[in-house]
C-alpha cells in the first residue's frame, strides 16, 4: 500500500470519463488505497447514500482492470438520522449492499465507519468474522475508533483488526495524544489518516492558525513545494507511517500530492509545526 490513497468522500461528479479520469490518476500517481463509504453522497453535491459508491461501481464495471490495481476500502455503520447502527443484522446487510453498489465479489478492506456504543463488540465481531469466512470481505478496520473501542472489538474478533482511521492533520494532533497513534504502534495497525489537509482548509488558510500557515509557507518555500505538500509531508513523518486520504477532484492535484514525497523534514520542522499548531510552546 503506498503512502498516498485516494479518498471518495467528494467523489460526486455526473461525469462518469471523469469519474474514471479520478480513479486512473490516483492509481497512476501511486493511490492503490482507494477508499469509500455508504455514506458518501449525501452532500458535495451527492444523489444521495451510496451515491459515491455507485460511482465507483460503474468505473469498475467499465475498466475492470482497474480492480486488479487497487486495495478497495469501504464503510459501513452510519445512518442519517439514527446515526450509528453495527448491529448484526444491519452491518450484514449495509456490507451486501455496498458489494452490490461497487460490482465487486469482495471489499479488500470492510471499515466500521464510527463506533456504535448501543451494540455489544461481541455481536459486531461475530458478524465481521462471519462475513470474512464467506469471502465477502478481506479484512476489517475501524475508522474514528478510540484506543479501548478497538481493543473491546478485537477481543471478540478471530482475525486481527487490520486498520484505523482517525482525523490527522498538521491542524487535528488529537491522535497524537488519545492513544490511537500508540496503539497503531503497538499492535502494527495500519493507520489512514482522514483529512489530512484538514478538508482543504490548510491549503487555503481558512480557519487555520496564522503562526501555522507561516512555518507551513516558511518550509515549502525552503522545500520548493506547495504548503498543502508540507502538510502531508508531516503526517507521513508520523512513525506509526500513516497513509494520507487525498480527497480532491482535481487530477492535477492529485498528481501534485506526489511531491510530498519528496519533502524533507527534521525533527525541528515538525516541532516547529507541532507549536505552531498548538499555540503554545511546548513543555
Amino acid at each position: 500500500m503506498g503512502p498516498l490513497a485516494y479518498g471518495c468522500w467528494r467523489f460526486t461528479s455526473s461525469s462518469l470519463s471523469t469519474a474514471i479520469d479520478l480513479i486512473e490518476t490516483a492509481l497512476g500517481s501511486g493511490m492503490n488505497l482507494i477508499d469509500t463509504a455508504d455514506v458518501y453522497g449525501l452532500d458535495w453535491g451527492g444523489a444521495g447514500f451510496g451515491a459515491c459508491e455507485e460511482l465507483l461501481g460503474k468505473v469498475l464495471a467499465s475498466q475492470p482492470s482497474l480492480r486488479h490495481r487497487m486495495v478497495l476500502a469501504t464503510k459501513g455503520g452510519i445512518i442519517p438520522g439514527t446515526p450509528y447502527n453495527s448491529s448484526r443484522e444491519y452491518i450484514r446487510a449495509a456490507c451486501e449492499a455496498s458489494l452490490r453498489r461497487l460490482r465487486t465479489e469482495v471489499i479488500d478492506l470492510y471499515q466500521v465507519h464510527r463506533p456504535d456504543p448501543f451494540t455489544h463488540p461481541g455481536e459486531l465481531g461475530e458478524v465481521l468474522g462471519t462475513l470474512v469466512d464467506e469471502g465477502k470481505i478481506r479484512e476489517i478496520g475501524v475508522s474514528n475508533y478510540t484506543a479501548t473501542q478497538v481493543m473491546a472489538l478485537q477481543a471478540h474478533l478471530p482475525v486481527e483488526i487490520a486498520s484505523v482511521q482517525p482525523e490527522l492533520s498538521v491542524a487535528r494532533l488529537d491522535s497524537f495524544r488519545d492513544g490511537v497513534l500508540d496503539q497503531a504502534n503497538e499492535l502494527g495497525l495500519t493507520v489512514l489518516a482522514w483529512s489530512p489537509l484538514a478538508g482543504g482548509a490548510v491549503a487555503t488558510g481558512a480557519g487555520i492558525r496564522p503562526a501555522l500557515i507561516d512555518v507551513l509557507d516558511d518550509i515549502a518555500g525552503r522545500e520548493g513545494v506547495d504548503r498543502a505538500a508540507v502538510a502531508l509531508a508531516f503526517v507521513l513523518a508520523v512513525p506509526a507511517r500513516p497513509v494520507a486520504i487525498v480527497g480532491t477532484q482535481s487530477s492535477q492535484r492529485i498528481e501534485a500530492a506526489g511531491a510530498a514525497l519528496r519533502v524533507r523534514l527534521d525533527r525541528a520542522d515538525v516541532y516547529r509545526l507541532v507549536e505552531a499548531s498548538d499555540g503554545a510552546p511546548l513543555p
